[in-house]
Order: structure tokens, then sequence, then C-alpha cells
């Protein structure tokens, strides 16, 4: 019987939950959530387009990989965490409201979907989660991860709304996952 990577699932998990946290998307959720009071068909939206863009993501970070030598994926993905590390630091804002007028299960649903989609496209997680796939090669496994990563954060923003998240040290909470990257890049750099 196969070994399951639990080593990828945890890390992927881990890494993306951590640096979700303050994230746009996060505060996407809580704008959500705030204007349409229908957390059933946010969640589920953020769930499907959670697994479309990461999915995107881990297959571009293997190929990525399986076009690179060891070294190389090695130093890329090692310095690409590092950076992460950096950019984890850069606090986001998300300025914009949403129509408030499509309020059906239906309209909520698809309109979350688009809007995290487009959001998530070159952010920080979605990048991880290329980089994830590079380094372990199992984009199933890395997809789950980083999907459960964003769900264990952005599902209670939802949840909880803004006020809980406004009481969320998010300074901190930068400072961890930029502390978590960097580690993480380092490992990365320094097990080959």
């Amino acid at each position: 019987m196969p070994h399951f990577p639990w080593d990828a699932f945890f890390i992927s998990t881990g890494l993306v939950s951590i640096a979700e946290i303050g994230d746009k998307t996060m505060l996407l959720a809580i704008v959500l959530a705030a204007a349409w009071r229908r957390p059933t068909p946010i969640i589920l939206g953020i769930l499907a387009a959670t697994l479309a863009n990461h999915a995107v993501a881990a297959l571009a970070g293997s190929v990525l990989a399986r076009f690179m030598d060891g070294d190389w994926v090695r130093w890329v993905v090692g310095i690409a965490f590092i950076g992460f590390g950096v950019w984890a630091l850069i606090p986001d804002r998300f300025d914009e409201t949403p129509d408030t007028t499509e309020k059906s299960f239906a309209g909520v649903f698809w309109t979350t979907t688009a809007a995290f989609f487009l959001i998530e496209m070159g952010d920080k997680t979605q990048v991880a989660t290329a980089m994830l796939a590079a380094r372990f090669q199992d984009i199933v496994v890395v997809v789950a991860g980083s999907t459960l990563g964003m769900m264990l954060v952005n599902g209670p923003a939802v949840l909880l709304g803004e006020a809980a998240a406004a009481r969320l040290p998010l300074k901190w909470i930068r400072i961890a996952a930029a502390a978590g990257f960097a580690a993480t890049g380092l490992w990365v750099l320094l097990a080959g």
C-alpha cells in the first residue's frame, strides 16, 4: 500500500492558512459576509474558487519542476519562499464593496466564486501552492492541503464576520507567516 505524503499535506495546509490570515481574500470573505449575510453560498463559492485556482497553480508548479533539474527547482522554490516571507509582511487592503443587489443562493455563490478566483490570481497563496507542487510533485495532495488551509481561515471569517477579524493581531500573524515562509525557504535550500 502506498504511503500518503502527510508532510506535503500538512505543510501545504499550514503555510497557506497562516499566509491567508489578513490577506485580501480573507478581507473579501468578511465584506461578502457583511453585505449578503448568506454564509453557505459564500463558503461554497470560496471552496469552488480555491479548488479551481489552486489546481491550476499546482499544475503549473508541477510542470515547471519537470522542466528544471533538482538543483534549479530547489533554488527557485527556496528563494520564492523567502520572498513570500517578505511579501507576507506587507498588509493587504481591500477597498471595494460588492454589489448587494443579487442575493439568491446561486447569485451569491457564482459572484463569490468569480470574485475569489480572480482576486486569488497571482496572490501569495496561489504562488505558494505552485511552489509547493513543484517541491512535492503531488498535485492532488498539495491542492487538498492548500484548499484546506484557505477554508480554515476564510470559513470562520465568513461565519464570524468583521467583528472577530478586527480583533485578530494581524501584525503578529503576518510576522508568523513571514517566518514560516522564510523557514520553509531555508529548509528547501539546505535540504539539498
